[in-house]
C-alpha cells in the first residue's frame, strides 16, 4: 500500500481526467436542465431557491461517499475527508434553504409536511431524510463528549447516511417539478450506486483485506 506522501501512479493520473469529467457531468447536467425548465417562469423566488437547494443537496449526496472513501484522484485521503465533512455542513445549509424557501412560499403546506399530515407521500420521505440529517449533526457534535468508540461511530454514522440517501432519493423521484426526469433518475441511481459501493468497500472489502494481510485497522477522526 502506498503512503500518503507518494506520487500518484501513471495509471491513476491517466484516469484522473475522465473520473473528474464523469463526476462533473453527473452533478452538472441535472442542475443545468432544471435551470432551463419552463416551469421556473411560474415559480416565486423563495420557491425557486428552495427547489434548487434540494437539487444541489442531492448532488452533494453523490459526492459525499466518494470523498469519504478517497476515490477522487488528486486528493489525499485526509484531504478528501476534510472535504467530506465540509460537504456534510453544506448539506445541512442546503436543507435549511430548501425548507425555508418552501415555508416562505406556503407556510401551511410546509408545516403539514413537517408534522407528517400532508396528503403528499413524498413529504414523508423528506421528513425522514431531515431527521436523519438532524441526528447526524447531533452525533457529530456530541461524539467526543459521549466518548463513542470508532467502531460504533462508523456503524451509526453509516446507518444514518444510508437512511438519508434512500429517503432523499425516494423523495426526489416522487416529485414532479423542474428537474428533467431522465437526468433526475440518472442522478438518483448514481447516488444510490456510489453510496452502496462505498459502504460495501469501506465496511466489508477493505477491513477483510486488512485482516488477511495482518494490517492494523484504519482510524477515523
Amino acid at each position: 500500500m502506498s503512503s500518503a506522501g507518494e506520487k500518484q501512479s501513471p495509471r491513476r493520473t491517466f484516469l484522473a481526467v475522465p473520473i473528474w469529467a464523469v463526476l462533473a457531468a453527473v452533478v452538472a447536467v441535472p442542475i443545468v436542465l432544471a435551470a432551463l425548465s419552463p416551469l421556473l417562469a411560474y415559480r416565486s423566488v423563495p420557491y425557486t431557491v428552495g427547489g434548487f437547494a434540494g437539487i444541489l443537496c442531492l448532488a452533494v449526496l453523490f459526492i459525499q461517499p466518494v470523498l469519504a472513501a478517497g476515490y477522487l484522484p488528486g486528493l489525499r485521503l485526509a484531504e478528501a475527508r476534510k472535504w467530506h465533512r465540509r460537504a456534510g455542513w453544506a448539506i445541512v445549509t442546503l436543507v435549511a434553504l430548501h425548507i425555508g424557501g418552501l415555508y416562505l412560499t406556503s407556510p401551511p403546506d410546509t408545516l403539514d409536511a413537517l408534522m407528517l399530515v400532508a396528503p403528499t407521500p413524498f413529504s414523508v420521505y423528506g421528513v425522514i431524510a431531515l431527521w436523519g440529517i438532524v441526528l447526524t449533526v447531533l452525533l457529530v457534535s456530541l461524539r467526543r463528549r459521549m466518548g463513542m468508540r470508532s467502531s460504533i461511530w462508523r456503524i451509526v454514522h453509516n446507518g444514518l447516511a444510508l437512511i438519508v440517501v434512500v429517503a432523499t432519493v425516494v423523495h426526489a423521484l416522487q416529485i414532479e417539478g423542474t428537474m428533467e426526469p431522465i437526468s433526475k433518475w440518472a442522478l438518483c441511481l448514481a447516488v444510490l450506486l456510489v453510496t452502496s459501493l462505498t459502504l460495501l468497500d469501506l465496511r466489508i472489502v477493505k477491513p477483510l483485506l486488512r485482516w488477511r494481510s495482518g494490517e492494523p485497522g484504519e482510524s477515523e477522526d
